[in-house]
């Protein structure tokens, strides 16, 4: 099973993406956290950020809230960061 999907592709109830290219700290964090705190438990968000700093933001907003950081992949300027929510 694929962990990427096409921009625009239908996302499943339990997933949700959050497209943040072109905002800068700490708008792609907050938005992140929104979706996060709408899936269920288990589900897993995606944020889309040309933003440098959100990788460690996210890394340790995971770290504060016990949601799991599943991958991060980077294509040019944009970031694919995966989160698990928690219980």
């Amino acid at each position: 099973m694929s962990n990427s999907r096409r921009p625009g592709a239908p996302v499943p109830p339990s997933e949700a993406e959050v497209d943040a290219v072109g905002l800068l700290c700490p708008i792609p964090l907050i938005r992140l956290a929104e979706k996060v705190r709408a899936l269920p438990p288990g589900g897993v968000a995606r944020l889309l950020t040309d933003d440098p700093a959100a990788e460690e933001d996210v890394r340790l907003w995971c770290r504060s809230h016990g949601h799991k950081l599943l991958s991060v992949e980077v294509t040019g300027p944009v970031r694919r960061i995966r989160v698990r929510r928690s219980a």
